[in-house]
């Protein structure tokens, strides 16, 4: 067997003419460009102007902010005075009018002390008809005294003109009655003169016996109308063991049970009311074109598909950082400026709340977004002006 040994084949080489590469270059440098390149690049190049100019727009004409969060009234319902529920009266969520009774409070031991200060003014108004007829006997006593008083000055003039007349019988020059009789006269008009001074104090005893009479009638009757007013505390306390809702709105955070004891001040439930706004958190650098008046584009994250619209209502008196309860202190050498945020209150309308039908409530997150360059509406009260 043979083998036969492979053999390279060689082609010729072509050789270029240097004069010929110059002659291709021009020619493929005067092919004209791809008409489709350049169109992708144009629309490139506006979506690139487009996006540009608007965040320019936007950043110059509109503020934005999200740090806001979805406000409303939240008011505690608390017992006012100590009890055992006996009642629960809501649900949690439940719908309520100003004045429903919400829960109720074991009564017995108001009532005992109803009863009882009652009794005490019974006793009291008693007492006081009883000063009325100790008045009443002093008031004759006086009078009688006075009626003595009177027979005693009769009697002091007899025996004071009894006295005289003896003393006229009986001198140096004639003694027609005997010196007895003259000493008999004169103690008896002693006798009249004492008897007259006692006559008139007891006079001013009885008028004294009146007087104090009169006070002590007023001092029961002074302790009558304290008994009055505790009877008429009673009667509130006793009407406090029914809580009743202080406004209309939606019960939440209820923590009342049946059979629990109560103390005063205790918070029971809370009633969120119907009226919501939103609080905007802007910072400080983005007040300078927001005034009251401005609509404000809203979007709360709970409700993404459900833009809202409401108004710049008026801004908060200091900035958040004022309000916490550690305020920070810039007074030192370590400052570092920290840009502030100002609360912005954002009023929507009546309509749109009513329209979600309670699915926007407090404590909700939202985006707020206001147009700067905007006139703001003007109030109906100073349009009707």
């Amino acid at each position: 067997m043979s083998v036969t040994p492979n053999k390279l084949e060689h082609k010729p080489l072509v050789a270029v003419d240097p004069a010929a590469a110059p002659a291709a270059a021009a020619a493929a440098a005067g092919t004209p460009p791809n008409k489709r390149v350049i169109g992708i690049v144009a629309v490139i190049a506006l979506i690139a102007l487009g996006v540009g100019g608007r965040m320019w727009y936007r950043s110059h004409y509109f503020v934005e902010t999200e740090n806001a969060y979805v406000s409303g009234h939240v008011t505690p319902v608390s017992a006012r005075i100590a009890g055992v529920v006996t009642r629960v009266l809501v649900d949690d969520n439940q719908l309520v009018k100003a004045g429903d009774v919400l829960a109720e409070l074991d009564p017995a031991d108001q009532r005992v002390k109803v009863e009882q200060i009652e009794a005490q003014i019974a006793s009291a108004e008693q007492q006081v008809l009883q000063s009325g007829a100790t008045i009443a006997q002093a008031k004759a006593q006086a009078s009688g005294a006075q009626a003595q008083v009177a027979q005693s000055q009769a009697q002091l003039m007899r025996t004071k003109q009894d006295a005289e007349r003896y003393g006229q019988l009986y001198n140096t020059q004639m003694k027609a009655v005997s010196k007895a009789e003259l000493d008999a006269a004169n103690a008896a008009r002693a006798g009249a003169t004492a008897d007259l001074a006692a006559r008139r104090d007891n006079v001013l005893a009885a008028q004294a016996q009146i007087g104090a009479a009169n006070a002590a009638r007023e001092v029961l009757k002074a302790q009558a109308k304290v008994l009055l007013a505790q009877l008429k505390d009673a009667k509130q306390q006793l009407a406090y063991n029914q809580l009743v809702a202080p406004v209309a709105g939606r019960v939440g955070k209820r923590s009342v049970e049946v059979g629990a004891r109560v103390q005063p001040g205790q918070q029971l439930a809370a009633i969120v009311q119907d009226d919501i706004w939103i609080t905007a958190n802007f910072k400080e650098t983005q007040l300078a074109g927001i005034v009251p008046g401005q609509a404000v584009h809203v979007v709360v994250d709970a409700m993404p598909d459900h833009p809202l619209t409401g108004r710049v209502d008026s801004f908060s008196p200091a900035s958040g950082n004022q309000f916490a309860l550690l305020p920070a202190d810039n007074a030192t050498g370590n400052f570092t400026k920290i840009v502030q945020r100002v609360p912005v209150k954002i009023v929507l309308g009546a309509d749109q709340v009513r329209k979600l039908g309670g699915r926007l409530v407090p404590g909700m997150s939202a985006l707020a977004e206001i147009e700067l360059n905007q006139k703001p509406a003007q109030p109906a009260v100073a349009a009707a002006r």
